[in-house]
């Protein structure tokens, strides 16, 4: 794994000298890092959570930094918080000192979903070690001082009684929210909705095999690389795929909105390929199909209706809307008051 990287940073050097000798704009990762002081860890942390913004390579390779942007950076490093002080995470033993608790109670709050990980990873007995930036620690014991002494509140002790652990569940979700935040094409955000399913609740709403076989080529993990012995390969696969049913069942809904849009703006473009050129004249039999062939071909070839969710159709709408309404602050942390 070390020669690999090693390999990889040498490309990347070797990558930056050459776009300074053509005079691009941008960076790679490596040098990025090097010229911010920041590990490779932290710089990964830093994009991931939208602090270091990236952009494409015009060849097709790793995604850059643009010089622009990395002048920016080491601006607000002379006048604001150092960008790695802000990237600290902490695991349990230390994130309970930080905030002045017990070990088991910060455990509690972080199984009831009031904690949020941002990371995790396997430690040699193959258990998951879960992450936490210190800043939101921090923010958190300022903002809800209650949670940290006495009693637990009725919500969360009616969590832990029944042995929940939302900590898989609230990564997912901040993961996800962060991947739908860098692309707009809806194929791509179908995609990501799909990699946190099992196959079966994918091929519910998936028509045909070609829109399985196009969800799979553009389906990004939410690790970088999973591991390659089966016994933590297995653990992991289980923080990647929702096991809740209210998270299942959202995702399996904005699956199926995401295929929609993205077969209406299909037909939309096909429709715009073979649109009659300006001036061109419109045969029509009917005042209809005249009005029809005057107007706009992507508005004519948008579909309309509502394509319903085979398999969902039993699930109550109001447990719908509670479940948006849950899931759609993405990466929020919770209020006092919730469990989630």
């Amino acid at each position: 794994m070390a020669v690999q990287e090693m390999r990889k940073a040498r490309a990347e050097e070797h990558a930056d000298r050459n776009s300074d000798r053509l005079g691009h704009g941008s960076v790679t990762a490596v040098r990025a890092a090097r010229e911010l002081g920041l590990k490779r860890h932290e710089f990964d942390l830093a994009v991931q959570l939208g602090r270091i913004r990236t952009v494409a390579d015009c060849g097709g390779g790793r995604r850059r930094v643009a010089r622009e942007e990395l002048d920016r950076l080491l601006e607000s490093e002379r006048t604001a918080t150092p960008l790695g002080e802000r990237l600290r995470t902490a695991g349990t033993s230390e994130g309970a000192a930080l905030l002045g608790i017990g070990s088991a109670r910060f455990t509690g709050l972080a199984r009831a979903g009031y904690l949020r990980p941002v990371r995790f990873y396997l430690n040699r007995y193959r258990a998951v070690v879960w992450l936490y930036l210190v800043e939101e620690l921090t923010d958190f014991a300022a903002r809800h001082p209650e949670l940290l002494r006495g009693g637990y509140p009725p919500a969360m002790r009616a969590v832990l009684a029944v042995g929940e652990d939302r900590r898989p569940r609230n990564w997912r979700s901040r993961r996800l929210g962060e991947f739908l935040s860098r692309t707009e094409d809806p194929w791509e955000q179908a995609a990501l909705f799909s990699s946190l399913l099992e196959p079966d609740r994918v091929a519910r709403v998936v028509d045909t095999p070609q829109e399985a076989d196009r969800l799979a080529g553009l389906r990004a993990g939410l690790v970088a690389a999973e591991p390659r012995g089966p016994a933590a390969r297995e653990a992991v696969h289980k923080l990647l795929v929702a096991d809740d049913p209210d998270e299942a069942d959202w995702i399996v809904l904005n699956l199926a909105m995401s295929l929609d849009e993205a077969r209406a703006r299909d037909e939309a473009r096909a429709c715009n390929m073979t649109r009659p050129k300006e001036g061109a004249r419109v045969k029509a039999e009917t005042p209809v199909e005249e009005a029809r062939a005057a107007a706009d071909p992507v508005k004519v070839c948008r579909h309309t209706g509502s394509r319903l969710l085979r398999g969902l159709d039993r699930v109550p709408w109001r447990s719908w809307k509670a479940s948006a309404r849950r899931w759609a602050g993405g990466s929020r942390e919770p209020r006092a008051h919730e469990a989630h």
